[in-house]
C-alpha cells in the first residue's frame, strides 16, 4: 500500500483520524497501526503538518505515550457521548499532551503556507490533543458517531445536515453493507 494511503483519514477531525490507528476497536481482533517508531513517524508524515526528518528515530516511550493519548481521547469521547464526567487520568493525559509545543505556521517566500516544529511527532500529538479538547468542549461532540459496520466501529464526525450518517466511509463500509444487502 502506498505511504499516502497507509492510514485512514476522513473522520472529520484530526483526533478522530488518530483514533483510527487502532482499527476494529471494541472487536475481538483490534489491529494496532502504531506499534513502533517508524509507524508513528509515518502517521505524523501523512496526517500532521510537518513530517519528521528522514531517518529520524521515534523512541519507544514516545510511541507508548501516543498510544496512551489515543486511548485517553477514546475514553473521554465515550464519556462525553454518554453524558458522563471526564475521567481524571484520561483528562490529565490529554491536558498534558495539549500543553506541549505545536507546529507553527509561517508564510513562505512564494506566499505558501509552511509549518515548522522542533519535534514534529510530539508537536503533532499536541495538535491531536488540542483538537480533542476543542471537540470535547463543543456541541459537535454530540455528532460523533460510530460506524454501523460491526467490523469497523470507527468514530467519525457526522457533518451531514440531518445528522443520520451511518458509515465512516460510504466508499468502504457503506458500499460493503450495500453489497451484503443485495446478496442477502
Amino acid at each position: 500500500m502506498a505511504n499516502a494511503d497507509r492510514f485512514r483519514q476522513g473522520a472529520g477531525r484530526l483526533c478522530l483520524d488518530f483514533l483510527r490507528t487502532l482499527r476494529h476497536r471494541g472487536t475481538a481482533h483490534p489491529v494496532e497501526e502504531l506499534p513502533d517508531g517508524p509507524a508513528l513517524a509515518a502517521w505524523v508524515a501523512q496526517c500532521g503538518p510537518v513530517a519528521p526528518a528522514t531517518g529520524s528515530v521515534v523512541p519507544t516511550p514516545i510511541v507508548r505515550d501516543a498510544q496512551r493519548l489515543r486511548e485517553a481521547v477514546a475514553d473521554l469521547l465515550d464519556a462525553a457521548r454518554d453524558g458522563k464526567e471526564p475521567g481524571g487520568e484520561a483528562r490529565e493525559r490529554l491536558n498534558e499532551a495539549a500543553a506541549r509545543s505545536v507546529p507553527v505556521p509561517a508564510l513562505g517566500e512564494r506566499g505558501d503556507l509552511r509549518w515548522y516544529a522542533t519535534d514534529p511527532v510530539t508537536g503533532t500529538l499536541a495538535l491531536v490533543a488540542r483538537d480533542a479538547l476543542d471537540l470535547l468542549t463543543s456541541p459537535a461532540v454530540q455528532r460523533v458517531r460510530e460506524c454501523a459496520d460491526p467490523d469497523c466501529r470507527a468514530l467519525f464526525l457526522d457533518a451531514s445536515r440531518p445528522g443520520h450518517r451511518r458509515w465512516c466511509s460510504m466508499d468502504d463500509c457503506g458500499n460493503r453493507a450495500k453489497k451484503l444487502r443485495r446478496r442477502g
